[in-house]
């Protein structure tokens, strides 16, 4: 049996999270740089300089990561001396920014220590990143070696960030629990991977039992337990399946047909308009559709319909004229090539699965109103 390293992230959470960065990036050296969106930085720079205050570490800078997870400014960042010359990297925000730092801080070979200021999506915590090209469609998917060392989620920096952007974050999430069972149907599961699918079924039900509440508690900008559960969610039980089961050549059950919907939606004309984790939630519909799993899919329509994501096509400015060019691009996504083959999943089968799922949310919106 060959070797393998599994790693499972470590967190800190809490209104006062960033006070354990000392005992907890202290071993890894003096010098920290803050790579980030300039928005996150400046919302965490005080909590963060608070944190490190009395102890050894000092923030040597705080640099913008670029505005987008791409090689392009990645190598930027990489040939930044400011960068090349901290001890440890602490990368603040989103999970562009995450991605973003994830891949410099393995290309350079050091510490990483993330600070989600958003609940969004894992990146925080995950071993791989999305990278986009310098025109925003997705590119591909690049595999550090390592996780990052620690992430530290500040429950204030979190009830403190946009709405939309939990919003989207919830999603994201619901795609987990019925994308990681889905792509993993066929393969005969060993510890890891068995581990990853079991974890993977407690996904959907917080999000659900959680959502709306925290949804109203960060409009109120107040931390909360259901805010907790579901920023939990999403950075970390998310994050966790997603390490569990991908790999860069072995495996890959993190995804499926709910983000072959998102990926290849990138190339149509409004999609810019759109969020990863809004058009990720009426993949899931896709998904369920797919499955012929109904009642979920209704269930998952209900709330999404509820919290204002989306259940049709319509939602996201896409018309059905659209669905071959956005199958035909999910043919060069990590989820094709990785798709389970008791699916039958063919270019015609995923726009049938579309136009189903585009005419049920347009006859429960018409229902509904």
């Amino acid at each position: 049996m060959k070797t393998y390293t599994v790693s499972l992230p470590n967190y800190t959470i809490g209104t006062e999270a960033y006070k354990a960065i000392p005992h907890e990036c202290g071993f890894y050296g003096k010098n920290a740089v803050v790579i980030g969106g300039k928005t996150a930085m400046a919302k965490s720079k005080d909590a963060l300089l608070e944190g490190v205050k009395g102890s050894d570490i000092k923030i040597t800078d705080f640099i913008w990561y670029g505005g987008d997870a791409s090689f392009t400014n990645g190598d930027k960042l990489i040939a930044d001396e400011r960068v090349r010359n901290a001890d440890m990297l602490f990368v603040v925000g989103g999970g562009r920014a995450c991605d973003t730092g994830k891949y410099v801080a393995d290309v350079l070979d050091k510490p990483l220590f993330t600070f989600p200021t958003v609940a969004s999506n894992c990146a925080a915590v995950t071993q791989i990143c999305v990278m986009y090209n310098d025109d925003g469609s997705f590119g591909k998917y690049y595999y550090p070696k390592r996780i990052t060392n620690h992430a530290f989620i500040n429950s204030a920096v979190i009830a403190d960030s946009p709405v939309n952007l939990l919003w989207a974050g919830i999603g994201d999430a619901l795609s987990k629990e019925c994308e990681a069972l889905f792509a993993s149907r066929d393969a005969e599961l060993f510890h890891t991977t068995y581990m990853g699918r079991q974890i993977s079924r407690i996904c959907t039900d917080p999000l659900l039992q959680y959502g709306k509440q925290a949804l109203a508690d960060i409009k109120a900008k107040k931390a909360s337990f259901a805010l907790d559960q579901v920023t939990l969610d999403i950075i970390m039980s998310t994050g966790i399946v997603s390490n569990l089961m991908t790999t860069a050549d072995d495996y890959y059950f993190n995804s499926s047909i709910a983000h072959m919907v998102y990926n290849g939606s990138t190339i149509t004309p409004h999609s810019h308009n759109h969020m990863h984790g809004e058009v990720v939630s009426l993949g899931v519909l896709c998904l369920l559709t797919y499955e012929k799993n109904y009642e979920l899919c209704d269930k998952i329509r209900k709330f999404n319909h509820e919290l204002g994501l989306p259940v049709c096509f319509g939602d996201i400015e896409v018309t059905e004229e659209m669905f071959p060019m956005i199958a035909q691009k999910a043919t060069a996504t990590t989820e094709w090539a990785h798709r389970p083959a008791s699916a039958n999943i063919t270019v015609e089968s995923l726009i049938a699965c579309m136009k189903e799922t585009d005419e049920a949310g347009r006859k429960f919106k018409k229902a509904a109103e």
